[in-house]
């Protein structure tokens, strides 16, 4: 299953796990690398020494190729950034912003730099200050998402760009990434399925929450803040739209979500608490090993299009 992306990264499988907040730690990390994919700890808002930890412990369980996920709005980005080059992490994924302040500094450390985009500008302009490759991620993911879907979105991004293109997005199956590779893609970024992994340490409650969602259950809040979140319904989303529906300000609704994805995944309250994950959830069935799942992945991916020219 090599493609530009398994030759970029060095990687076994064209298949990279999400950089999640408080969700994507080096346990994760370093699970999915050994598995062949590229695991990602998710620096979201933490400090840099916290980071620069993960990643230090990332090392001592995987000898492959990982990387870190730097959220641009983070208070302690510029401080992260230089984590990176210090630790020697060899990729990064950048998502609410431009990294662009940081490109020299990585490139001359060697770090291959992959932003997130959510629109064909946005990928232009990331191509044009030197990233190694694009995730393309449609409005069907978790968390923080644009306006286009994965189907329209990755099309239109790899004809605008020369660099590999990577699609995120709702993808959950060998089905998923098979319809990647035909718009397109040269990889995978999931982030849902791999919250349900062995591995990975979020609180049990989280997990049965994406396992027992059905296709209804993803709603998208604060469309009217700019900055729309998806997760799955509970009473806090509930909540969260009847007070946006009645025009609360914004400082009423950053009020109601206060530490609520950390509620959610380390305390376990899914009823109160943020339970970020894509449209994908209702796909996810069952719990396993990151190795399990990617194999799966792999076997029903090659079923479909093995030797249809997608990769080698």
């Amino acid at each position: 299953m090599k493609t530009e992306i398994t030759k970029l990264l060095g990687i076994e499988y064209p298949i990279i796990q999400g950089g999640m907040a408080w969700v994507a730690e080096y346990h994760l990390a370093a699970a999915v690398s050994n598995a062949g994919g590229l695991g990602l700890i998710g620096a979201a808002s933490a400090p840099a020494e916290w980071v620069r930890e993960q990643v230090r412990e990332a090392k001592k369980l995987t000898d492959k190729p990982f990387g870190v996920n730097i959220m641009l709005m983070s208070p302690y980005a510029d401080e992260v950034a230089k984590v990176i080059v210090e630790e020697n992490v060899q990729v990064v994924t950048t998502g609410a912003g431009s990294p662009e302040k940081y490109m020299e500094m990585w490139k001359n450390a060697g770090v291959k730099v992959i932003p997130v985009v959510a629109s064909v500008a946005l990928a232009k302009r990331m191509e044009r200050c030197g990233a190694d490759a694009l995730v393309a991620e449609g409005c069907e993911a978790g968390g923080h998402i644009g306006e286009n879907t994965t189907m329209v979105l990755v099309p239109q991004i790899v004809d605008a760009v020369d660099v590999p293109v990577i699609a995120a997005g709702g993808v959950a199956d060998g089905r998923g990434i098979a319809a990647a590779f035909m718009l397109g893609a040269k990889g995978v970024q999931m982030g849902t399925h791999f919250v349900v992994t062995d591995e990975c340490q979020v609180h049990e409650n989280y997990k049965d929450k994406i396992i027992k969602s059905k296709d209804i259950d993803s709603r998208v809040t604060g469309r009217s803040t700019g900055h729309p979140v998806r997760a799955i319904r509970n009473d806090m989303t509930k909540k969260y739209i009847e007070l946006e529906n009645s025009g609360a300000s914004f400082e009423e609704l950053e009020q109601l979500t206060l530490g609520s994805l950390r509620k959610a995944v380390v305390d376990g309250d899914v009823v109160n608490g943020s339970v970020m994950a894509g449209q994908s959830a209702a796909m996810v069935k069952e719990k396993m090993s990151c190795k399990t799942l990617i194999d799966k992945l792999v076997k029903e991916t090659d079923e479909l299009i093995k030797g249809a020219g997608f990769y080698e």
